[in-house]
């Protein structure tokens, strides 16, 4: 069985971080991002761009990762 390395663990922490930040917006309408970062700013820009890569990778490898 193949182990999660640091990429892996850091693209699924990505991910939850943004599934909850679209919970906050579908339920209180609530940008935790852009309450701590700021409404598009540069660093919002890059956590919102990091977050899709990352869902990119997991669509990718995970399915790999549970046939072993």
């Amino acid at each position: 069985m193949n182990k999660l390395n640091f990429l892996d663990w850091l693209t699924l922490i990505l991910v939850i971080v943004g599934a909850l930040n679209w919970g906050l917006i579908g339920f209180f309408s609530f940008d935790l991002v852009a309450f701590i970062f700021g409404a598009m700013t540069l660093v919002s820009k890059i956590i919102y761009i990091l977050v899709g890569l990352s869902a990119l990778y997991l669509l990718f490898v995970l399915p790999k990762l549970s046939k072993k």
